[in-house]
């Protein structure tokens, strides 16, 4: 069994790198991508745990979730086997966090004037030092000092993609992310699909338009899928002939009702489609 979207304490998860190998031990997983939000400071970390000879069972395959914006919806790539020091890659990856800056100082400001909340960027690194501050980090922030009672709230009044505070990421598309996997010689692949709330015809066109830029896979398998949504993104990829990966966007405590591998009870992600994610690499 196999987990192919996993986040550590480096962006919105709980566990640390090194914590995640141990607990991928545990649940007995073959392999797990690690793909914190807009960066890969948590991949020496989970690499050399997992060369420890304890933790010869278990492969991490270095991974990247990228947040970016089409059509006013927030959209995520996720970047599979990446050769992720590579020069060139890490200069791109600059400019995605320095987006990821200006959006969290614009949503900051917004949150001071429209709720009058006591916020600041700087706060926010402070309180959560050494992560790439997502929405998940907001919403910690604001129930941690009592603005909500629940991170769900904090979505619902402030911070979700219809809320008052929401500013979405500048100018960077997903085909953008698309082109910077692939000039890392990873494998690039549509994340968890249904969670846009897209209507067929409009998901349709995204992955077309991705897939002629290079998009090489689809999240078929993910913790709150229905069986339709499923069926729905297997035959997707199979119309544009994109292999399919699972993973369960464990988050820790953030998300404590899905778990590494099994997502929220029921999840089963099968070696098997580390096949496709090799054939797809080597087609690079």
């Amino acid at each position: 069994m196999i987990d192919l979207h996993v986040h550590s304490n480096k962006s919105d998860g709980t566990c640390s790198p090194s914590q995640l190998v141990s607990y991928a031990i545990e649940k007995g997983l073959t392999a797990f991508a690690l793909t914190d939000h807009d960066t890969t400071s948590g991949l020496d970390e989970a690499m050399q745990a997992a060369s420890c000879p304890a933790a010869h069972s278990v492969t991490v395959i270095p991974g990247i979730e990228f947040s970016t914006v089409y059509e006013n919806k927030d959209i995520h790539v996720l970047g599979l086997d990446i050769n992720y020091k590579t020069p060139v890659f890490l200069s791109a990856l600059a400019d995605f966090v320095a987006s990821r800056e200006l959006r969290n100082e614009k949503m900051c400001a917004k949150l001071r004037e429209y709720a009058q909340i006591d916020i600041t960027y700087e706060k926010l690194l402070a309180a959560f030092p050494g992560a790439v501050i997502t929405r998940a980090h907001y919403a910690r922030y604001l129930f941690d000092h009592g603005y909500v009672k629940s991170m769900p709230e904090a979505f619902d009044r402030y911070i979700g993609d219809r809320a008052p505070c929401f500013i979405p990421r500048e100018k960077v598309t997903p085909a953008a992310a698309v082109q910077l996997i692939l000039s890392a010689g990873g494998v690039p692949v549509l994340a968890h699909p249904p969670l846009y709330h897209m209507s067929d015809e409009r998901l349709d066109r995204l992955v077309r338009t991705l897939t002629e830029n290079g998009l090489a896979g689809i999240e078929a398998v993910y913790s709150t899928y229905t069986a339709g949504e499923e069926t729905h993104m297997r035959s997707l990829a199979s119309r544009y002939g994109l292999i399919i990966t699972g993973g369960s966007d464990f988050h820790g405590s953030n998300k404590p009702d899905i778990d590494l591998g099994t997502g929220k009870g029921n999840l089963c992600i099968p070696d098997e489609l580390l096949e496709g994610l090799g054939k797809a690499k080597r087609s690079r």
